[in-house]
């Protein structure tokens, strides 16, 4: 016959969930920063165990280098890990909230702007190891229909709230602005403008939202 949990047990099986969780995120963390500093063949367990202050068993625990590469970069770029897609997760929810069509532009600029900043060069680091590890290159494939279809969901998003100027556009044509989207709002073309070209943050989402006025919207 078993007993209920008590009150403490559930308290104390909470409480470390939680502290796993915070572990983990930082671990993530960490990952990030040294896949993106060194490269992802650059960087050891032992470098990742460093940078987060915890042992490199630890560091195992929460899965191998290939996992810690893709995690990492989908917490560096959302905000958490995960596969669900941008308009699934916190950030995309509130973006969809914006009532006003220039403020929920500026907003969808500033997350894709930010973004960019927080993962673009754990993205290269990530393209690199797609060449050279197959189970990289089949999660990184993944990741490139995912990303596909968070730009159709914001193409989608756009349309249905008046910002496509002219004839509602059919589903191949909305395909295809979602690959316009998914251009201009590339991490190669963030980390050319603002690392490479010296562009200002602000000055990036300026021209980010010009461009997607002139080239998606109009």
């Amino acid at each position: 016959m078993s007993t209920p949990s008590s009150p403490s047990r559930s308290y104390r099986s909470t409480l470390r969930a939680e502290q796993a969780a915070a572990t983990r995120r930082r671990i993530l963390a960490a990952a990030g920063a040294s896949f993106a500093s060194a490269g992802y063949a650059g960087t050891s367990l032992a470098d990742i165990a460093r940078e987060a202050s915890v042992s490199v068993e630890t560091v195992k625990l929460n899965g191998p280098k290939r996992e810690l590469l893709l995690a990492s970069f989908e917490q560096a770029f959302a905000g958490d890990e995960g596969h669900e897609g941008i308009a699934e997760r916190e950030v995309g929810r509130r973006i969809m909230e914006v009532g006003d069509p220039d403020e929920l532009l500026a907003a969808w600029v500033r997350f894709v702007a930010e973004a960019n900043a927080r993962a673009g060069r754990l993205w290269r680091s990530l393209v690199s190891a797609g060449t050279s590890d197959p189970l990289v290159r089949e999660a990184l494939d993944a990741q490139q229909v995912r990303r596909h279809a968070d730009f159709r969901a914001a193409i989608d998003l756009f349309v249905e709230r008046g910002m496509h100027r002219g004839d509602a556009p059919s589903d191949a044509e909305r395909d295809r602005l979602a690959d316009v989207l998914s251009f201009l709002a590339s991490p190669e073309g963030y980390e050319q403008l603002v690392d490479g070209a010296g562009w200002s943050q602000p000055e990036f989402e300026a021209w980010l939202a010009g461009a997607v006025r002139t080239l998606v919207l109009g």
